[in-house]
């Protein structure tokens, strides 16, 4: 089994020092499926790969009464799951939880990196890392002994993962998901798994839209152990969305000690209602905290709240208490599964739609995909788009230096950066558009949220 995990930060020879592993020194570990060999292929300024080789002993592993002729003869010595994360753990241990004496401030930062995996289950590699901010590239591998002509691949790829990452980030994603790919553990799972699965998982889990199936098979499908991770998976995601605002405890109005994420529906809103929305799509709803507050202004008379996640759909569902609401209440509120990159007809036809803190989570190169979904097939009269000015982010002491405000971002853009961007959506699709703060300015930085409400042919 083999992983090699390459920088190109410079200087790139840090991954020793994140690692505590020195590039000039090949080093061996005993685990308990065998040996675990470090080691550097390159090691330079510019570009630095560590390589992790795990030596299964496959007669030792079978070594125990009851022994039969197919656990000599399988794919556990080459295929990488749960013995190689075994290993992984305990070689790389302390870089896993992030900690570096030496280089703190760079064990923070996300670096980019690319992580090699020659032999690896494919089925579910994209729909696992892509959610994660990882390219996929794989290339699967045939089986052997077939005539090529009728030559068909096998169930195992050479598997290339490219992003950017934190390297703890970037190992504790590994750690989890080598062994969901494999679909079995080598060892008893037991409640302490649960423990080693929320712990690696911190921060990127809950978030995961396939957490639930992640977390079944992580926990080799034992039902009282996954139903327990799930159910404490959730107690981090009830916490009110008013404590939480991208992951970061950001700064209070001192005059009327508000939240910044209620500062910002406050905000919506105060928009939809100087524009004379009535009926308003929220895209991107998520757990529905902003269709709360849409739901509580009498004036908006159809309320529509779309995400691609069916689960973001429950959990808003359950959290507006949807079957106990008022009938006129309810008659009030939709809630759509669709995709914001996708057209979809059934939008159209509303007088405003609300991209709040949504489009940092999609790929730059999906971006012309959602604008001519919402400016062009939904095409309403007003649409409201918030996103993170990351400027403002050097003012928050909990955040590192480099970091976005949450594992789920993709990009997060200057004051400049979203003004070009509004400007040629507006431009190309019809609109007029203008820009307002929302949150405490800085003379420097600006605001911490910034706002861009766009108007159908004419001035806001």
């Amino acid at each position: 089994m083999l992983l090699t995990l390459t920088t190109t930060h410079r200087p790139a020879t840090d991954l020793g020092h994140l690692l505590h592993k020195h590039p000039d020194r090949a080093q061996s570990f005993t685990t308990s499926s065998g040996t675990a060999h470090v080691f550097y292929p390159r090691a330079d300024e510019e570009e630095c790969t560590v390589a992790l080789l795990l030596e299964v002993d496959p007669v030792g592993l079978v070594r125990k009464p009851g022994s039969t002729l197919t656990q000599y003869v399988n794919d556990r010595p080459y295929v990488a799951g749960s013995l190689f994360t075994v290993a992984l753990g305990a070689v790389f241990r302390s870089a896993v939880n992030g900690r570096s004496e030496s280089h703190a401030e760079l064990a923070a930062t996300p670096i980019p990196l690319t992580a090699r995996i020659p032999v690896l289950p494919h089925r579910l590699v994209e729909r696992l890392f892509t959610p994660l901010g990882w390219t996929v590239d794989l290339t699967p591998i045939p089986l052997s002994g077939v005539d090529e002509d009728s030559r068909e691949d096998s169930r195992y790829a050479d598997v290339t993962l490219t992003g950017t990452h934190t390297l703890s980030d970037a190992l504790r994603h590994l750690y989890v998901l080598l062994p969901v790919l494999d679909g079995s553990k080598h060892y008893w799972v037991a409640e302490d798994e649960v423990d080693k699965l929320l712990r690696a998982g911190e921060g990127w889990l809950g978030a995961h839209p396939d957490r639930e199936l992640i977390t079944t098979r992580y926990l080799a499908r034992r039902r009282p152990l996954v139903q327990s991770a799930l159910a404490r998976l959730a107690e981090v995601e009830e916490v009110e969305p008013e404590e939480l605002d991208n992951a970061l405890e950001e700064p209070v109005l001192a005059e009327r000690q508000v939240p910044l994420a209620v500062l910002r529906r406050e905000t919506v809103v105060a928009r939809l209602r100087a524009a004379g929305a009535r009926r308003v799509l929220d895209l991107g709803c998520g757990d529905g905290s902003l269709l709360r507050a849409l739901l509580q202004e009498p004036g908006f008379t159809e309320v529509q709240g779309v995400d691609v996640s069916v689960r973001a759909l429950q959990v808003a569902a359950r959290r507006l208490h949807l079957d106990e609401l008022p009938d006129r209440q309810r008659e009030r509120l939709v809630l759509r599964q669709s995709s914001l990159t996708y057209a979809d007809p059934e939008l159209a036809g509303y007088d405003a739609a609300v991209l709040m803190e949504v489009v940092e989570h999609l790929d730059p190169d999906r971006l012309p995909a959602l604008e001519h979904s919402v400016f062009t097939v939904a095409r309403p009269r007003t649409v409201l788009v918030t996103t993170p000015n990351v400027e403002y982010n050097d003012l928050f002491d909990a955040l590192p230096r480099g970091r976005y405000r949450h594992a789920d971002h993709r990009f997060e853009w200057t004051r400049a950066e979203f003004r070009d961007w509004a400007a040629g959506v507006a431009g190309r699709r019809g609109y007029t558009v203008r820009h307002l703060p929302i949150g405490p300015e800085d003379a420097e930085r600006g605001a911490p949220t910034q706002l861009a409400v766009f108007t159908l042919g004419d001035d806001d």
